[in-house]
């Protein structure tokens, strides 16, 4: 079995924003599976289920997202290296996709919640934000919504990793890293 998790706030005024990319590359792939709901109080989330692939998105707010994460991990019995987590990235620019495995949070409340509940040794597919010009704006800037600018590239933007979860399903992780990653959104194949 094999777990994808989305990062993001719950709620509909964080619903658009970029910290919530992953929330949004979930529900394509729940819509791409016609994953059915499995939701349960004790998970802590939105949890979908098709065949062996669970989709999550953590309902705890994001600093909170580890607790939602262990529910699922403990209650279905799924190793780390069967973790995907899905989540926005300040470091990269704009479209970028990167993958990888354990490693530092990066200051992401997310991957620290979650490194703290399950340990750091899942995978992960990191997109791209960009960061704002000064240090001090971060946290207005990721619950803020894409420019117009960049949401027209957005829905071909999670279509694109939404490939890589489901390359993710078949390949290993170096291989995938090789076919999929993405420097910005100027290098998505049309």
């Amino acid at each position: 079995m094999t777990l994808f998790v989305g990062l993001g706030n719950p709620g509909a005024n964080y619903k658009q924003t970029r910290h919530n990319i992953g929330f949004q590359v979930i529900d394509r792939l729940v819509e791409r599976f016609e994953a059915q709901d499995v939701s349960k109080n004790s998970f802590h989330g939105e949890l979908y289920k098709a065949g062996q692939l669970l989709f999550l998105k953590p309902a705890t707010f994001m600093n909170l997202s580890g607790k939602s994460v262990q529910a699922v991990l403990s209650f279905y019995k799924i190793t780390l290296d069967h973790i995907v987590v899905i989540h926005d990235d300040l470091d990269l620019p704009f479209g970028a996709i990167r993958f990888k495995k354990g490693g530092g949070n990066g200051g992401h409340n997310g991957l620290k919640s979650i490194d703290s509940m399950i340990s750091k040794e899942y995978l992960r597919i990191r997109m791209g934000i960009a960061k704002p010009l000064h240090k001090s704006q971060v946290a207005d800037y990721v619950l803020h919504e894409f420019t117009a600018k960049e949401r027209e590239r957005l829905g071909d933007w999670i279509a694109y990793a939404v490939r890589t979860c489901e390359a993710m399903m078949h390949e290993p992780l170096d291989q995938v890293a090789s076919q999929y990653s993405l420097k910005s959104i100027e290098n998505l194949p049309a």
